[in-house]
């Protein structure tokens, strides 16, 4: 290996970026090809590494392999407007906001769910009594949490 190049390993623990991972982004061509060795070997640079680093933060704040791939576009784009950039991130956090509100409105069902439990040693569940109700309908974003059998409002 040339001096100031590394491999997979070396550049997987540099980014922070597992290697199987670094293959895989290589795979789906959201990176370049790495050089190879005569050998065949992964050959990664500094700036490789620096690109690797990029995505990893991307990925820690939730955005999707697409997303990442419009970012390093914009990222590599010195002609690039800082509105198309703003317009991502917003749209981005408009989506967390709408997983959030739906992540809420599963764990008050669940909640719900298991307020109806007894949790002794009797074999019947209101928890997957629910589950394998076949009316139930699939939870709803802001729909709130689901009616419970045998609760005021609830079926049964």
């Amino acid at each position: 290996m040339k001096p100031g190049t590394m491999n997979i390993g070396d550049a997987a623990k540099a980014s922070g970026v597992s290697a199987k991972m670094i293959r895989y982004y290589e795979d789906t061509a959201l990176i370049p090809p790495a050089a190879r060795t005569a050998a065949g070997y992964r050959v990664y640079t500094d700036q490789d590494v620096h690109m690797l680093r990029f995505i990893r933060r991307a990925r820690d704040l939730g955005f999707s392999v697409e997303g990442i791939r419009e970012l390093l576009g914009l990222w590599r784009d010195r002609d690039r407007h800082s509105a198309d950039v703003k317009r991502l991130a917003l749209s981005h956090v408009a989506d967390l906001r709408q997983k959030i509100r739906e992540l809420e409105d599963m764990a008050s069902t669940l909640e719900t769910l298991a307020a109806c439990c007894h949790g002794n040693d009797r074999p019947d569940c209101p928890i997957l009594s629910e589950l394998e109700a076949p009316s139930a309908p699939p939870a709803r974003a802001g729909a709130g949490p689901v009616a419970v059998r045998g609760r005021p409002g609830g079926f049964g």
